[in-house]
Order: C-alpha cells, then structure tokens, then sequence
C-alpha cells in the first residue's frame, strides 16, 4: 500500500542492506558514494552501541539500588524524583542523553518499587505498564517501549523463571495472551501508519513485541490447553478438588486448537508480510513456525532418528525459502539495472 502525501512518505522509514564492496565491483555505486553509505552505516550502529550500553547501564544502577535493600517506598520516590529531574533536563539539547539515562533509571526504580508495595499485583503491574508507556513516549525510548508488553504479560499472569541450567517460560492464560497482544500489536501497527518518523519507530517496537508475545501464547497453549480465566477464578489456590471442579464447567480449548491456528496464523501473517515487504514479520513468522513444527513433532515422535533427520530437512527447506524471499529483490534490482 503507498500513501500519497508527503508526511506519510517520509514517515515510511525502509532500511536496506547494501554489500558496498560488492556494489562498487560491479559499478553499481562509485567508491565515493560507498564511503559516504559507510559512514551513514557506521554512524548509526554506533548509536545501537551506545543505545545499548545505556540500557544495560540503566539497569545496572536500578538493580543495584534496589538491591541495597531500601524500602520499595523509599525506591518508588527515587524514582519519581529521578525520572522528574531527568524529563526537566530533557528540555535543553546538551542534558538530552544524561536526561534520558534518568529518566530510564527512574522509571525502572519507580515500576520496581510500586511492583515490590503491590506485592506484584495486578493493579501494580499495569502502573508500570502506563508509566514506562508514558515515559517510552515522552523521551522516545525503544527501549522503555519495549518493557510496556513485558510488564502488560506480567499483570496477564506470563513471567519467567530460572535454576540451574534451566530456563522457564510462564504463561498462565494464553488465549486471553494472545487476543490481548495480537490487538497490541494491530494498535500499534495502525498508529505507527498514522505518526510522524519520530514515534513510528516506537510504534514497530511495541507491535514486534506484542507478535512475540502473542507466539508464546500460542506455545503454550500447543503444550497444554487452556481454560481461559482460570488463574484469575481460582487465584493461588491449591486444592485440586476445587480446581478440578471448576475446569468441568468452564470453557476448555484443547492443544490442537491452538496448534493449527497457530501454524494457520503462521502461515497467513507471513505471505501478508512478504507482499508488503515486511522482513522482519517474515522472519519472525517463519521462526515460529518452526518452533510449531519443532514442539508437535517431538512431543508426539520422540527424539528418534528418523524424527530428527526428517525435522532437519524440513527447517532446511524453511530457510532455503527464507534465503530465496530474501535474495529475490536484490536479483529483481540487478535484473533492473541490466535492462536500463
């Protein structure tokens, strides 16, 4: 789809990937204008460096704050105080970066001291979710943007965890998960279309995030099923009498729903982003896809050898097809040239 006037023109942010060198060989660009897209280049993953470095900086000094054992009261009003100081400072062009570095440092000392008074509750988690919101906004931050539908999955019931040699992926509702990020993210994709180059970027933040999300609903609900509103009806009770009572009448989506909607939606959402150029959906469409395929093979075939070998052939012709989509517009542009 192509819009017409020019704000949305300069609002439609396309990144490309040029081999320079390769371009010169074929003198397709003079070794001038490849200096200068190198320099271009350089520049901004210097910026994704320190972009980088901040963010881990940033929650390097929350944690370590936090971990000094104030009272989480004592925490939120640092932050508050942090992250006000930071947004005034903001306002002149040479504190902008020390600005930013507070207000980030702010806003995951007041998130982590709300969180921790609230005792992680509900109420407390999507306080956090309205504050990095704000905040993403107002100091446009990918990265703070980035946190809002991690601590939406939270109030959701989603969470990680950790011991020894092993990661856990918690998701306690995932059919509720997915409707409420698949929306997240279709929100965000229509905003993006409608805000100057200035947001749009923090718009495709919020909407990749949120397609992630949606795909470990999908995950686990392929694992186990659902019941929707379970965690909330019965809390953190224990007694597998009431639970099980209460699943008997309550709306029950068994794994295969989930399975086939999830390869379908797969499916779909890829062939819609390779036509509008979307790489990046591809990509994440495709990974998913073969984590499907991956998850329902192995749990119904086992490791056996046949099993793996047939699995390895199929992701090979999945990234095949991925190496063929992405090779596809650079031949059309060589192809181009030629005739020209």
């Amino acid at each position: 789809m192509y819009r017409n006037s020019p704000v949305a023109a300069e609002a439609a942010a396309i990144k490309i990937v040029l081999d320079v060198t390769r371009l010169v060989r074929e003198g397709k660009l003079t070794p001038e204008q490849a200096e200068q897209l190198t320099s271009l280049a350089t520049r901004d993953l210097g910026l994704v460096a320190i972009n980088i470095l901040m963010s881990f900086g940033a929650i390097a000094v929350a944690a370590g704050i936090l971990a000094l054992n104030p009272t989480f009261a004592t925490a939120a009003a640092i932050g508050v105080a942090l992250a006000g100081l930071a947004v005034s400072f903001g306002a002149a062009e040479r504190w902008r970066v020390p600005g930013t570095v507070g207000t980030v440092v702010g806003a995951l000392l007041l998130s982590g001291g709300v969180i921790g008074v609230l005792d992680g509750g509900v109420a407390a988690l999507v306080f956090a979710a309205v504050l990095l919101l704000v905040l993403a906004v107002t100091i446009r931050s990918n990265f703070l943007m980035a946190l809002v539908p991690l601590a939406a999955a939270g109030a959701l019931g989603g969470s990680t965890g950790y011991f020894h040699a092993t990661y856990m992926l918690i998701v306690r509702e995932p059919a509720i998960t997915i409707v409420f990020f698949a929306l997240l993210a279709s929100v965000a994709y229509l905003v993006g279309n409608r805000v100057g180059p200035a947001y749009e970027g923090l718009a495709v933040v919020a909407a990749r995030m949120s397609l992630i999300f949606a795909n470990f609903g999908f995950w686990v609900g392929s694992l186990w099923g659902d019941h929707p509103g379970e965690s909330w009806a019965l809390g953190e009770t224990d007694s597998w009498t009431d639970r099980e009572a209460w699943e008997k009448s309550a709306l029950h989506l068994p794994d295969w729903v989930f399975t086939a909607a999830w390869a379908l939606l797969a499916i779909g959402v890829g062939v819609w982003a390779a036509r509008t150029n979307r790489r990046w959906v591809v990509t994440t469409a495709a990974t998913f896809f073969a984590i499907n395929f991956y998850t329902q093979w192995f749990e119904r075939l086992g490791d056996e050898p046949w099993a793996l070998i047939t699995a390895g052939l199929t992701i090979l012709a999945i990234a095949v097809g991925l190496w063929r989509y992405n090779a596809a517009p650079a031949a059309d542009a060589s192809s181009s040239g030629t005739d020209a």
